[in-house]
């Protein structure tokens, strides 16, 4: 069976990572949809757009022509990025040693095409595997998946294995646990008032929400494992008027569902501190923890000695980082963080270690041909 090169594989991830994705350039998500519907049409995969909803992208599921209904692999792969279009100016495709730049190369894009490249090379050495082998690439990771869960959670009904080709963490571990997420949004409403002439007349949106703000952060528990992060803020109209509006979006963490449930109640009954700025908080957990199970270490002790096999050790760690596997993790035992080893996620020094792509291919490819 051909084993591709390095720069046979990077040619190819080059392709996909000069495809600007960020989630909400739908025009970007879709043409990397197009792109990647074309090659598994080329070599005989079933295929099926599914239409974006919401003003997101279209999402792909992809299906091996053997196996039938048999519950399979699953494997989990997105194609949106959070650069914004327009960071290829700032951080082109390059090679600069073993390194590998470009936007979404290592979040995700890089995973993405290995997972392709390794069934690719099954098809044409003319094999089968044992379990049918499907693909879903989702279009909204990056914002929550609020479009695609449904379809990942369907998906996973029908899987055996669920392998994720989100990136490796430090050094090239893969993820066998991870926290949940919960993602909310803010709005005050005060009085606007002239910041001179009437500034005992207005109540200030922006003081509110600073307010809450510190409220929300000194939640933040390392024992715990809770972290809070007020990430957006914007509000006010003019420098000289008591600002009338404030949004805030925030992020929390947790390990432990009911933690997590604890703090979705403790945010919606926030009050406010001014009795005359009107408070709304809206949202909810997005992402549930997933634990390290004994069917994951299972499937883990296995992807581990096909890893010794190749030359490698690999090692499983837990993350805060969310991912779609979170949706799916407590019904059907998995791998995540099987993608290409690199750094730099979502800045303008995200790279790959090329010495990584091989090695890291064939991984997935004798998981496919081995799990049964």
């Amino acid at each position: 069976m051909h084993t591709p090169s390095p720069e046979e594989i990077l040619s190819g991830i080059r392709e996909w990572v000069e495809v600007e994705s960020q989630t909400a350039n739908v025009a970007g998500v879709n043409r990397m949809m197009d792109i990647v519907q074309a090659n598994y049409d080329g070599i005989g995969a079933t295929t099926e757009r599914i239409p974006g909803t919401d003003g997101r992208g279209d999402h792909l599921s992809v299906a091996s022509p053997w196996g039938g209904e048999e519950k399979g692999i699953l494997v989990l792969s997105r194609l949106d990025t959070v650069h914004p279009t327009g960071t290829l100016e700032t951080l082109p495709y390059r090679i600069d040693g073993d390194k590998a730049y470009g936007p979404g190369i290592y979040d995700m894009k890089g995973g993405a095409y290995l997972a392709w490249v390794a069934y690719r090379a099954i098809v044409e050495a003319g094999r089968t595997t044992p379990l049918p082998i499907r693909f879903l690439y989702v279009s909204d990771e990056e914002v929550g998946s609020p479009t695609s869960r449904r379809h990942i959670e369907a998906a996973g009904e029908c899987a055996k294995f669920v392998l994720v080709t989100e990136p490796a963490r430090d050094g090239g571990k893969i993820v066998v646990g991870r926290q949940g997420s919960a993602r909310f949004r803010m709005t005050t409403h005060g009085r606007p008032a002239h910041s001179g002439g009437r500034h005992s007349y207005g109540r200030s949106a922006i003081l509110e929400m600073a307010r809450q703000i510190v409220a929300i952060e000194a939640r933040t528990d390392y024992d715990r494992k809770i972290t809070t992060n007020v990430g957006l803020i914007d509000g006010g109209s003019a420098v000289n008027t008591i600002p009338e509006h404030c949004r805030a979006q925030l992020d929390i963490r947790f390990n432990d569902l009911a933690v997590g449930q604890e703090m979705v109640a403790w945010l919606m009954e926030r009050k406010s501190y001014d009795d005359d700025v009107t408070l709304k908080v809206e949202g909810g957990i997005t992402r549930p923890p997933f634990d390290r199970t004994p069917a994951i270490d299972s499937l883990f002790s296995h992807a581990k000695g096909l890893a010794a096999e190749i030359g490698f050790e690999l090692v499983g760690t837990w993350t805060g980082g969310g991912s779609d596997a979170c949706f799916v993790a407590d019904r059907v035992p998995l791998l995540d963080g099987l993608g290409v080893d690199g750094a730099g996620a979502h800045t303008l020094e995200e790279h790959v270690f090329i010495s990584s792509l091989v090695p890291r291919m064939l991984l997935l490819r004798k998981l496919f041909e081995t799990l049964s």
